[in-house]
Protein backbone atom coordinates (compact mmCIF):
# COMPACT_ATOMS: atom_id res chain seq x y z
CA UNK A 1 0.00 0.00 0.00
CA UNK A 2 1.11 3.47 -0.99
CA UNK A 3 -0.42 6.79 0.45
CA UNK A 4 -1.30 8.80 -2.10
CA UNK A 5 -3.42 11.59 0.03
CA UNK A 6 -4.25 12.11 3.75
CA UNK A 7 -7.28 14.88 4.21
CA UNK A 8 -7.54 16.06 7.90
CA UNK A 9 -11.34 18.60 8.03
CA UNK A 10 -9.99 21.91 9.63
CA UNK A 11 -11.83 24.07 12.45
CA UNK A 12 -15.54 24.67 11.57
CA UNK A 13 -16.46 21.19 9.86
CA UNK A 14 -16.91 20.78 6.13
CA UNK A 15 -19.61 19.26 3.82
CA UNK A 16 -17.01 16.57 2.11
CA UNK A 17 -13.71 15.11 1.52
CA UNK A 18 -12.52 14.71 -1.77
CA UNK A 19 -9.52 13.15 -3.87
CA UNK A 20 -8.97 14.74 -7.03
CA UNK A 21 -6.57 13.31 -9.64
CA UNK A 22 -6.25 9.78 -8.47
CA UNK A 23 -3.19 8.27 -10.18
CA UNK A 24 -3.64 5.43 -12.22
CA UNK A 25 -0.73 3.27 -11.85
CA UNK A 26 -2.26 0.89 -9.11
CA UNK A 27 -4.31 -2.23 -9.09
CA UNK A 28 -7.02 -1.67 -6.07
CA UNK A 29 -7.69 1.84 -4.04
CA UNK A 30 -8.14 1.64 -0.38
CA UNK A 31 -9.49 4.71 1.78
CA UNK A 32 -9.29 4.19 5.76
CA UNK A 33 -11.67 7.01 6.90
CA UNK A 34 -12.12 8.23 10.53
CA UNK A 35 -14.98 10.80 11.01
CA UNK A 36 -17.85 12.17 13.30
CA UNK A 37 -21.16 14.20 11.79
CA UNK A 38 -22.17 17.73 13.01
CA UNK A 39 -25.32 17.01 13.48
CA UNK A 40 -26.45 13.52 14.43
CA UNK A 41 -26.42 11.94 11.07
CA UNK A 42 -24.47 9.00 11.15
CA UNK A 43 -23.99 8.17 7.40
CA UNK A 44 -22.23 9.69 4.29
CA UNK A 45 -21.69 8.91 0.65
CA UNK A 46 -18.73 7.86 -0.97
CA UNK A 47 -19.12 8.47 -4.75
CA UNK A 48 -16.63 8.43 -7.54
CA UNK A 49 -16.52 10.39 -10.96
CA UNK A 50 -19.67 8.43 -12.15
CA UNK A 51 -21.32 5.28 -12.11
CA UNK A 52 -24.80 4.18 -10.07
CA UNK A 53 -24.15 1.37 -7.22
CA UNK A 54 -25.76 -1.64 -5.99
CA UNK A 55 -25.16 -2.35 -2.39
CA UNK A 56 -26.30 -5.07 0.16
CA UNK A 57 -25.48 -4.00 3.73
CA UNK A 58 -25.65 -6.16 7.41
CA UNK A 59 -26.12 -3.89 10.51
CA UNK A 60 -25.87 -4.15 13.69
CA UNK A 61 -26.93 -1.65 16.07
CA UNK A 62 -25.29 -3.30 19.69
CA UNK A 63 -29.03 -4.46 20.46
CA UNK A 64 -30.49 -5.48 17.16
CA UNK A 65 -29.27 -6.76 13.27
CA UNK A 66 -30.92 -5.86 9.93
CA UNK A 67 -29.79 -6.14 6.45
CA UNK A 68 -31.00 -4.27 3.44
CA UNK A 69 -30.01 -3.69 -0.20
CA UNK A 70 -30.51 -0.91 -3.36
CA UNK A 71 -29.27 1.10 -5.52
CA UNK A 72 -27.86 4.36 -6.42
CA UNK A 73 -26.09 5.69 -3.77
CA UNK A 74 -23.44 4.04 -1.18
CA UNK A 75 -23.10 5.00 2.40
CA UNK A 76 -20.06 4.82 4.72
CA UNK A 77 -20.96 5.07 8.87
CA UNK A 78 -19.73 8.03 10.74
CA UNK A 79 -19.70 8.92 14.32
CA UNK A 80 -22.78 10.41 15.14
CA UNK A 81 -22.74 13.65 17.21
CA UNK A 82 -25.30 11.89 19.60
CA UNK A 83 -23.06 9.68 20.57
CA UNK A 84 -19.80 9.72 23.13
CA UNK A 85 -18.24 13.30 22.81
CA UNK A 86 -15.33 13.58 21.01
CA UNK A 87 -15.72 9.85 19.58
CA UNK A 88 -15.15 9.42 16.03
CA UNK A 89 -16.33 6.21 14.11
CA UNK A 90 -13.81 4.20 11.63
CA UNK A 91 -14.37 3.01 8.32
CA UNK A 92 -12.61 0.96 5.37
CA UNK A 93 -13.32 1.41 1.66
CA UNK A 94 -11.53 -1.33 -0.23
CA UNK A 95 -11.96 -0.53 -4.43
CA UNK A 96 -10.94 -3.42 -6.38
CA UNK A 97 -9.50 -3.16 -9.74
CA UNK A 98 -9.85 0.88 -9.83
CA UNK A 99 -8.42 1.50 -13.32
CA UNK A 100 -9.96 -1.27 -15.20
CA UNK A 101 -12.98 0.23 -17.57
CA UNK A 102 -15.39 -2.58 -16.14
CA UNK A 103 -17.82 -2.42 -13.17
CA UNK A 104 -15.80 -2.13 -9.73
CA UNK A 105 -16.46 -4.37 -6.07
CA UNK A 106 -15.98 -2.48 -3.42
CA UNK A 107 -16.55 -3.82 0.21
CA UNK A 108 -16.94 -1.48 2.77
CA UNK A 109 -16.36 -2.52 6.86
CA UNK A 110 -17.43 0.33 9.06
CA UNK A 111 -18.09 0.53 13.19
CA UNK A 112 -19.50 3.73 15.40
CA UNK A 113 -17.79 4.14 18.64
CA UNK A 114 -20.21 4.77 21.51
CA UNK A 115 -20.66 4.73 25.28
CA UNK A 116 -23.93 3.22 25.36
CA UNK A 117 -25.92 0.07 23.77
CA UNK A 118 -26.11 1.48 20.17
CA UNK A 119 -23.15 1.19 18.61
CA UNK A 120 -23.53 0.86 14.71
CA UNK A 121 -21.63 -2.03 13.13
CA UNK A 122 -21.85 -2.25 9.36
CA UNK A 123 -20.60 -4.32 6.13
CA UNK A 124 -21.15 -3.03 2.50
CA UNK A 125 -20.57 -5.27 -0.55
CA UNK A 126 -21.39 -2.46 -3.55
CA UNK A 127 -20.73 -2.91 -7.46
CA UNK A 128 -20.25 0.50 -9.05
CA UNK A 129 -21.51 0.17 -12.74
CA UNK A 130 -19.07 2.17 -14.73
CA UNK A 131 -17.00 1.48 -17.77
CA UNK A 132 -13.65 3.97 -16.83
CA UNK A 133 -11.50 4.15 -13.95
CA UNK A 134 -11.83 6.03 -10.92
CA UNK A 135 -10.60 9.27 -10.75
CA UNK A 136 -12.08 10.99 -8.31
CA UNK A 137 -13.63 10.03 -4.96
CA UNK A 138 -15.66 11.84 -2.44
CA UNK A 139 -16.79 11.45 1.20
CA UNK A 140 -20.18 13.55 1.46
CA UNK A 141 -23.57 13.68 3.13
CA UNK A 142 -26.23 15.89 4.41
CA UNK A 143 -24.62 17.02 7.56
CA UNK A 144 -20.66 18.46 8.08
CA UNK A 145 -18.28 16.72 8.81
CA UNK A 146 -16.49 17.74 12.40
CA UNK A 147 -13.07 18.65 12.79
CA UNK A 148 -10.84 16.55 12.60
CA UNK A 149 -12.14 13.58 10.21
CA UNK A 150 -9.75 12.47 8.46
CA UNK A 151 -9.56 10.23 5.38
CA UNK A 152 -6.33 8.93 4.21
CA UNK A 153 -6.37 7.13 0.18
CA UNK A 154 -4.12 4.74 -0.21
CA UNK A 155 -3.26 3.11 -3.31
CA UNK A 156 -2.24 -1.17 -4.05
CA UNK A 157 0.45 -1.95 -6.79
CA UNK A 158 1.07 -5.03 -8.28
CA UNK A 159 5.16 -4.74 -7.29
Amino acid sequence: MQLIETIEVGSGGAASIEFTSIPQDGVDLVVKFSGRSTNGANRIACTFNSGSFSWIYLLGTGSSASSNSGTNSSYVYTGDSDYTANTFGNTEIYIANYTSATDKSISVDAVNENNATEAIQVIHAVKASMSQSITSLTLSGSANLAQYSTASLYKITAD
